[in-house]
């Protein structure tokens, strides 16, 4: 499961466009505050969620109990799902070996994304949505280019299972 302002939640007062956060711990909240509220403001709140019948569910829990959408395709159960940081995509990862791609606003089915031999457990974008992470079973991680949705990288070397991976919101750490 997975809110749109997950990523904004997460980072709170940093934008990876920003080239400097303030000192202040104060000033930092009211950052972050701004921030989630300005996103608030201009996009409606929406969850998605996977689930072990295969399917992805779109919502939009403030409005609806009811889900926008059901979005399927995958084979087997749904590991993870998330919204890119722009809110325009959502990605979902499988025990079926591939990660797939939805439009974030209607939940339409875009591509996927295939190259994995092992269950996908986790997924992470990258700050500027440009770039998304999967995390498997085979004991690879790999790099998947949005624009082109082709693999951009393939990270081996771990001795067993990968079960989670995740980006630094700055790239510097």
């Amino acid at each position: 499961m997975s809110l749109s302002t997950d990523y904004l939640l997460r980072t709170g007062a940093f934008d990876y466009k920003c080239e400097k956060l303030p000192e202040e711990p104060l000033e930092r909240m009211a950052m972050a505050g701004k921030r989630y509220l300005e996103e608030k403001r201009t996009k409606r709140e929406r969850l998605v969620s996977g689930s072990d019948d295969f399917t992805v569910h779109l919502w939009e829990p403030m409005t609806s109990k009811k889900a926008l959408c059901k979005m399927v395709g995958h084979q087997q159960l749904v590991n993870d799902v998330r919204f890119s940081p722009d809110q325009m995509y959502i990605a979902s990862g499988s025990f079926d070996k591939s990660v797939r791609l939805w439009d974030g606003l209607t939940g339409k089915y875009l591509a996927a994304f295939r190259g994995h031999v092992g269950a996908v457990y986790q997924i992470a974008w990258s700050a500027d949505s440009r770039l998304l992470l999967s995390a498997s079973k085979d004991s690879t991680l790999k790099v998947w280019e949005i624009r082109t949705r082709k693999q951009k990288g393939d990270l081996p070397g771990h001795a067993d299972e990968v079960f989670t991976a995740d980006w630094s919101p700055d790239g510097a750490r």
